[in-house]
């Protein structure tokens, strides 16, 4: 059919097939990718256009419905080369992270301000129920939208909250400051590129079938009609597999297949999948193939899957992955526990017995999907040598390549992984997901091919894992923590991913930031047919923070003590040993507890029908780690930075910036940050654990200072100066009142205008007497305090206030980081209030957004504040820590405990829903 549309002022001339959707025209018809796809469903707003002025949903508005109309897409908003005021309100306020859902917002909020110029709060928040955004936690989006409506008077965004600088640290002239995003200018416009916005001279696409069944033995398996179909350029199986690949992949365990091989582990697990010239063909592909699936009995809960004579998720013994803190597992045979962790340190029992209060409870957390806007994609491409390019939605390039270096048999400097933009992670990128199955398939079809999930499938790849938690906790009568003893067992799903790692890292700081001198803990990673569990915001420390925490305020309560001060006196201390052989703790907890506590007028009378809860978080970072980077100086004063730390929206890039600027004294607009890309950008091990600005970033630090040596080193000889007595200021090296700027300095190095001064730094503490073989880097600690309310006819919980307060060492960039953690808080809120991945006799009830609820705009507190304590002790760059996990981790625990403050209802299980809540109140007047 032909369409005839004008977008952004431009006339176009299209012809279509009548179901043609308007995303599809602009996207791969007109190559204007603003418009993003996610859910498929007109629920995220990914995808919102203007048509006639008008906000719609262009992943379900037809292109015949087009016809006619004058359709905007972001790419059509800024003018004569100049920002339009929502673009630039969105950057001076914040309002932009992964920039996949950007897009969409803007044009919402052009067109709410053509229909009130003027919005009130409640006509903003109103306005965005259509529109999700995983990583903001939307307030600054909604400040964005209310001084984009001031704009013509001059109003400018509110101002970061910092309560002083930080204590004993000299001020800095970029770091410490909220310079715009480097990434910014391209996210508002348009301009970003993602995996699935890339396209390739000849690219092939594919979809993926996946079993209906959550456990099934498969039999005949017949793609014969699907690779005869017209457009069909491969097909496979998993009996295609052998001979072609190894077909097992898993960073803790080789027990994932590329696709299912004899048996079919969930209910989504991959069966089959088939390459075709366009989406649609590789779909009607699908239809084609024939699999005969004999059910098998299947295990969905904690409970079904450790019973005794329990069906076995894995009859045999899978081959160990690629990471060193991870070879000594070991699953337990004839059982579905996958990795078992133990440690102890003093006489648990013996304490337990003799004290004065002994406290003993099980709280158990749900499974959660990550819901990153932007699922999970990936575009391999063979060339003619045999080498492979993967460009990849992965927090984690260097495991990929190393993954599929193992798997087709290709050495590592023959793979190349390439990052661009990432429309966030949250743990869902981590490791390899549909990267394999990709390069296999672009393998098989001997041309590019792209493997895009969708929201749907992000439900199938990965998930938190859930946990049962049995916690007991011994006290002294003046309230001393005197021993804990902690039973954890986590739902890992089909497949062990990295849940193995999740589960010792997380259990080993089961006793969160107090001070516990006799600790028995044992938690096991279980296998059930479920998506599989692995890696996500937290690491496992919210399950066991869940626990701990609402058992401090039980304790509070039955000792006649205040929940604060109960905590401030248990309290690990600066400098004081969490652990034998472990770094010691390197912030002040007594000082962001109070803090806290004073921002949630904790010790004022609460206003009737409220009350306030308190918890705090210690969380170690991953180690061994290590991470490198290189600095350029180019003739002309300007540097790049080759690093390999994903940006998925954190800022990462913006920090690395303002890290080279600070060292080099030169503007952060000189600064050119490089996309990871394993060709060019050296090796960094993840961008997960909070770890890139302690560990990529000291990187930065190093290599930058080694260019700024040899500026040092070149000038000295000019200037008859000692290098010692050198200083750099403005692009200079300066000697009291001489000055050579380094264009000058490197010609007088080179001999001419030309070459160019490279530093490298390298941060790699290596293993140590740790427990778990390697010392955190960095400790990363929080304190949230909530204010909540109930409806006791629906039992609806709503957070009225809440406060978070990270010890972040140095904040290299307070907006960005405030950003994130507002992000983390409403997506701890999530898991609290709204979110759990329902199953029924092995089905997945909620796997798409149409009925899976993450928190929209109208469920952040009306009052949020995010503060941070700065005493520039980390061991980050400038003092920095690692920030953006801890703040979501005290979430559930201090909502529940403001909740039992306020009805004397403990809650054990997430999330609070209305109903969940509703029965209990019902349950207690029953008595």
């Amino acid at each position: 059919m032909n369409v005839r549309l004008v977008v952004n002022g431009r006339a176009h001339e299209v012809d279509v097939p009548v179901h043609a959707l308007l995303l599809d025209v602009l996207r791969d018809g007109l190559d204007l990718k603003g418009a993003k796809r996610s859910c498929d469903a007109q629920v995220c707003g990914a995808c919102t256009v203007l048509v006639d002025g008008l906000a719609v949903s262009a992943c379900t508005y037809l292109a015949v419905e087009a016809d006619g109309r004058a359709v905007t897409t972001v790419e059509g908003l800024a003018e004569d080369g100049r920002l339009h005021p929502i673009q630039q309100a969105f950057l001076d306020c914040g309002a932009v992270q992964c920039g996949f859902c950007t897009s969409g917002m803007l044009l919402t909020t052009r067109a709410l301000l053509e229909e009130h110029p003027a919005p009130t709060r409640d006509d903003i928040v109103h306005d965005l129920c259509g529109s999700l955004c995983r990583c903001t936690g939307y307030r600054k989006i909604v400040e964005a939208i209310g001084a984009a409506a001031r704009a013509p008077a001059g109003a400018r965004a509110p101002e970061t909250r910092r309560d002083a600088e930080p204590v004993g640290a000299p001020p800095l002239r970029v770091v410490g400051h909220s310079v715009p995003r480097i990434d910014g200018g391209e996210k508002v416009t348009g301009r970003a590129r993602y995996v699935t916005d890339l396209a390739m001279p000849g690219m092939a696409h594919a979809k993926v079938l996946r079993s209906p069944y959550a456990h099934a033995r498969l039999g005949r398996v017949d793609a014969s009609r699907a690779r005869a179909h017209p457009g069909v350029l491969a097909v496979l199986t998993g009996g295609d597999l052998a001979g072609q690949c190894e077909p097992y992949y898993g960073p803790a365990f080789r027990d994932r297949p590329l696709l299912a091989i004899d048996v079919a582990r969930y209910e989504g697990d991959p069966v089959a999948a088939a390459v075709a010239v366009d989406e649609t063909t590789a779909a009607e592909a699908l239809e084609l193939i024939d699999v005969d699936y004999t059910p098998l009995p299947a295990v969905i809960t904690l409970e079904e899957a450790l019973a005794p004579g329990a069906a076995l998720v894995h009859t045999g013994q899978p081959l160990a992955g690629h990471f060193a803190d991870l070879a000594t597992l070991r699953p337990e045979p004839g059982t579905n526990v996958c990795h078992r962790f133990r440690y102890a340190r003093g006489h648990a029992e013996t304490a337990l017995a003799e004290a004065h209060l002994v406290l003993e409870d099980t709280f158990r957390f749900p499974r959660v999907q990550h819901y990153a806007m932007e699922p999970n994609a990936a575009l391999a491409a063979w060339d003619e040598t045999g080498a492979l390019t993967v460009w990849a939605s992965t927090q984690n390039p260097y495991s990929v390549r190393v993954e599929l270096a193992k798997m087709f048999a290709v050495p590592l400097a023959r793979i190349r992984i390439v990052v661009p933009h990432l429309g966030g992670g949250f743990g869902s990128k981590t490791y390899a997901k549909l990267e394999p199955l990709a390069a296999a398939l672009a393998r098989a079809a001997g041309r590019p091919v792209r493997l895009a999930a969708s929201a749907a499938e992000a439900f199938q790849t990965v998930r938190r894992c859930s946990s049962r938690v049995t916690v007991r906790a011994g006290f002294a009568q003046d309230g001393t923590l005197v021993a804990v003893d902690c039973r954890a067992d986590f739902d890992v799903g089909a497949y062990a991913d990295i849940g193995p790692r999740v589960v010792q890292k997380a259990t080993y700081t089961a006793t969160g930031p107090y001070r516990v001198a006799h600790v028995a803990l044992d938690a096991r990673a279980v296998y059930t047919n479920t998506t599989p569990g692995g890696a996500f915001r937290g690491f496992g420390v919210p399950q066991l923070a869940w626990a701990l925490e609402s058992l401090m305020d039980v304790a509070a309560d039955r000792l006649g003590r205040d929940p604060v001060d109960l905590r401030r006196q248990n309290l690990l201390a600066h400098g004081e040993e969490f652990a034998p052989g472990d770094t010691p703790i390197d912030g002040k907890l007594e000082e962001s507890l109070g803090r806290a506590a004073t921002a949630i007028r904790w010790t004022t009378q609460r206003d009737a029908g409220s009350a306030r809860g308190v918890a705090a978080m210690l969380k170690a970072s991953v180690a061994p780690s290590v991470s490198e980077a290189i600095v350029r100086l180019h003739a002309d004063g300007s540097v790049t930075v080759l690093a390999s730390t994903v940006e998925m929206g954190q800022g990462a890039r913006t920090m690395l910036a303002q890290v080279a600027a600070e060292v080099l004294a030169v503007p952060v607009a000189r600064v050119t940050v490089a996309t990871p890309d394993t060709a060019i950008t050296p090796y960094d091990q993840t961008t997960s654990s909070s770890r890139s600005t302690v560990m990529t970033g000291r990187a930065v630090m190093e290599a930058a200072e080694d260019v700024r040596e040899q500026l040092f080193r070149v000038a000295a000889g000019r200037f008859g100066a000692a290098a010692r007595d050198l200083v750099l200021e403005d692009g200079a090296v300066v000697a009291g009142d001489q000055r050579l700027p380094y264009p000058e300095v490197l010609a007088l190095r080179f001999g001419m205008s030309g070459g160019e001064l490279i530093g490298r730094g390298v941060v790699a503490p290596g293993r140590t007497a740790a427990p778990l073989g390697g010392s955190t880097p960095f400790w990363e600690m929080a304190v949230g305090a909530a204010e909540v309310s109930l409806d006791e006819e629906t039992g609806a919980v709503r957070v009225e206030r809440y406060v978070s307060v990270a010890d972040v060492g140095r904040a290299i960039n307070p907006l960005v980081l405030e950003g994130q953690d507002e992000g983390a808080v409403v997506q701890g809120l999530g898991h609290t209030l709204l979110e759990e991945m329902v199953y029924e006799e092995g089905h997945l009830l909620n796997g798409t957004l149409l009925i899976y609820r993450v928190p929209r705009a109208e469920d952040v507190p009306p009052a949020l504040e995010c503060r941070f304590v700065e005493n520039a002790d980390g061991s980050g760059p400038f003092g920095a820590k690692g920030a953006g996990e801890g703040s979501l981790i005290p979430v559930s625990p201090a909502v529940a405990n403001a909740l039992a403050r306020l009805t004397g209802l403990r809650l054990r299980e997430l999330p609070l829903t209305p109903e969940r809540v509703w029965r209990a109140l019902r349950m207690r007047e029953r008595g």
